[in-house]
């Protein structure tokens, strides 16, 4: 349950969020018993949720524990995962286990336990508006605040392609509802489309079914030439450091562009662990219990088409990326959209949205993660897990949750926090370079 309501319809607040999730819970653990910034967060959830229904057991975080709420940025917070663990009386436990991953579901459970310890954070409250005269005033459905700062962290929302959103339903459904959607599926033919890890984590799952709740058939569909890795190496980790933040941040919108599609696998890529798992699976079904046609991969397919079945179920046409003139189709009794995210709508904006500046799709945001606008320097709005294309593929990622927090708490406290050493990379040219170039000497 969320905490109750509180203040009277007549409350101000420094900072008021719209949205709960890992990214503004972040931002509330940082102010919470900070006096002087006076904040309230809310939820239209009755509770904390976080991809409650695609919490598949044994599925694990692709990122450090220490990629919590607020350990890099402030480690001594009573809000840490590890404070977690020994509020919990755990701690010992948890190392004893010796996970090479912190398990999701227990960090779904931190999350949740860092929301019922703020008083600030209150579920059940959906915001309907937010206009602006003077200071910010956010309308629910249950009161009116004002506020100096708004920070806006309403998240994603599951995203399916147009040629199966008029078909969801108990036979096609996205991945974020896969634990509760994915069920009798025994003897059935299913289909899982989409190649990053949500994909793989459904399709293992699915192929580790025995008995009656074994698939007949399982495909996985996948637009990549192969099910590949995530590149999780040291070099390329730093591109999930603020430095690299601060410089993809400066450069042009086509080169933002064109890095975030070529280093995608930094981010969405399949674990290593849920690799093997799969191939070994595969292995047993095909080799030890002889079940050859258990399972079908089909990478580097473009699905183009899904229509129903002269006999029931599904077909879904694919074109292959290198062999056009070659049509394919699946039948499947049931599809599985493993087809990711989009950032969630921003209705409740509409008062004030000719008033703020637009980079394509997204909210144009400044150094701080505050949207440009025509109003008062000291009043902000800001954005979090929204900018990806101005902040790149650590923006919904949890790994810079933590810093983006940090600055936007600086910014509404009007100081500048100390940041942690550069990456060991020089991102960018350095001044006075071109005085000597190569030849040169």
């Amino acid at each position: 349950m969320g905490h109750e309501t509180l203040g009277t319809d007549s409350a101000h607040y420094r900072c008021v969020g719209v949205g709960v999730g890992p990214a503004n819970l972040s931002l509330a653990s940082l102010l919470h018993g900070s006096p002087a910034v006076s904040n309230l967060f809310l939820d239209s959830k009755e509770s904390f949720g976080w991809h409650d229904s695609q919490q598949i057991p044994g599925t694990t975080l692709q990122v450090s524990m220490f990629k919590d709420l607020v350990s890099l940025t402030d480690p001594t917070s009573p809000f840490s995962f590890l404070a977690y663990l020994h509020n919990q009386g755990r701690v010992y436990h948890f190392l004893n286990a010796q996970f090479d991953d912190v398990p999701r579901r227990e960090f779904r459970n931190y999350l949740a336990w860092a929301s019922t310890r703020n008083e600030n954070v209150v579920f059940g409250e959906t915001v309907e508006e937010v206009d602006f005269d003077g200071v910010f005033t956010v309308r629910t459905d249950r009161r009116t605040v004002t506020a100096d700062n708004v920070v806006i962290g309403v998240g994603s929302k599951s995203w399916v392609p147009p040629m199966g959103r008029d078909h969801l339903g108990p036979t096609q459904f996205h991945v974020n509802d896969f634990m509760t959607a994915a069920r009798d599926l025994g003897g059935k033919r299913v289909a899982v489309i989409g190649g990053g890890q949500s994909g793989a984590e459904a399709f293992s799952h699915l192929i580790s079914r025995s008995g009656a709740e074994q698939p007949r058939r399982v495909l996985w569909i996948s637009r990549r030439r192969n099910y590949f890795p995530i590149d999780d190496s040291p070099f390329t980790n730093d591109y999930y450091m603020p430095s690299h933040s601060d410089y993809f941040y400066g450069l042009d919108p086509a080169a933002r562009t064109a890095f975030n599609a070529q280093h995608v696998l930094t981010s969405d890529g399949i674990s290593e662990s849920t690799l093997r798992e799969i191939y070994q699976r595969i292995y047993v079904h095909r080799f030890v219990d002889g079940n050859p046609d258990m399972i079908g991969l089909h990478p580097n397919r473009e699905v183009v088409g899904v229509e129903p079945g002269t006999a029931g179920g599904w077909v879904v046409g694919v074109r292959h990326n290198d062999e056009h003139d070659v049509p394919e189709q699946f039948d499947a009794d049931v599809i599985v959209w493993a087809t990711g995210f989009r950032p969630a709508s921003m209705d409740f904006l509409a008062p004030i949205a000719g008033r703020l500046e637009r980079d394509g799709g997204e909210l144009r945001v400044d150094e701080d993660y505050a949207v440009r606008w025509d109003g008062p320097a000291d009043r902000s709005i800001f954005v979090q897990n929204g900018v990806r294309g101005q902040r790149g593929l650590a923006d919904p990622n949890l790994s810079l949750n933590a810093w983006r927090s940090q600055r936007i708490a600086d910014r509404i406290r009007g100081v500048r926090g100390d940041e942690q050493l550069a990456s060991f990379i020089e991102w960018s040219t350095k001044a006075g370079a071109a005085d000597a170039p190569w030849g040169a000497r």
